[in-house]
């Protein structure tokens, strides 16, 4: 019996994912169609959008956004989605022509748009 569960946790191991193993595809492909028309591909604020919003939409790569996206890990992605300043987002999306599609957020998305961020971010120094 021991050795069952033992082997149990083994395996359970290998199966449950940790935030560092995320999908980084997934993660790309999230920021690509739902991030990147305002904070461009670098995520320094320099998408097609970037100076249209008021206030205009802010370099991501800055020392105080890194040290903010390490001290609050996955919570500063999910706050700026789920409660996106207000009507913002929406608001500079809708005066400058943009749909994006609604899209249901699950944990996992999260997690990997803030890996692949923090990719990014890292990257950019």
């Amino acid at each position: 019996m021991k050795v069952l569960f033992i082997a149990s946790l083994g395996i359970l191991a290998l199966v449950q994912t940790p935030l560092s193993f995320a999908d980084n595809a997934n993660g790309k492909t999230l920021y690509s169609q739902r991030c990147a028309v305002c904070h461009g591909a670098d995520i320094k604020g320099t998408g097609p959008l970037a100076n249209k919003s008021n206030p205009p939409t802010p370099d991501l790569t800055t020392p105080a956004f890194k040290k903010r996206l390490n001290d609050y890990p996955g919570v500063i992605v999910s706050s700026i989605i789920l409660r996106p300043n207000g009507d913002l987002i929406p608001r500079t999306l809708q005066e400058n022509g943009v749909k994006i599609p609604p899209h249901a957020w699950s944990i996992k998305d999260l997690r990997d748009l803030h890996q692949y961020m923090t990719g990014v971010i890292s990257k950019n120094r």
